[in-house]
């Protein structure tokens, strides 16, 4: 199936630099536009400067400020913003914790492209 996200755009924050490849070579064919940030408090700073953002990819182990912390932050600048927390730590207390903290989805790595294009479809198209 094609998923065409032009016009949208995604912030990664992604600190590992093989996942980074993975989700550009995954999302290239969806033309959408890709930030991508090495932390929490960058991924922050990006939501509060870029109003274009439509949905974030967030990984949940991240420096300077990790991927929850920074979800609370973002839902209260931006409670509409879909956020998907995606981990290789797949404790069910994490997902419990990353729900709590506003996230709208939950993925584990590795991550199926298919079910991510998915779940960034049901967020993205309206």
């Amino acid at each position: 199936m094609d998923y065409n996200f032009l016009g949208k755009t995604i912030l990664i924050a992604e600190d590992d630099e093989l996942s980074r490849y993975f989700f550009e070579k995954a999302l290239k064919k969806t033309r959408a536009n890709l930030f991508f940030v090495s932390d929490g408090m960058e991924a922050l700073r990006m939501i509060e400067e870029n109003a274009e953002i439509d949905l974030v990819i967030m990984d949940i182990r991240l420096p300077k400020m990790d991927g929850i912390e920074a979800t609370l932050k973002i839902k209260a600048l931006n409670p509409e913003l879909p956020i998907v927390i995606e981990t290789a730590y797949a404790m069910d207390t994490m997902r419990d914790e990353a729900l709590k903290s506003g996230c709208d989805e939950f993925i584990t790595k590795p991550i199926r492209i298919e079910t991510l294009l998915s779940i960034l479809k049901k967020h993205l198209i309206y």
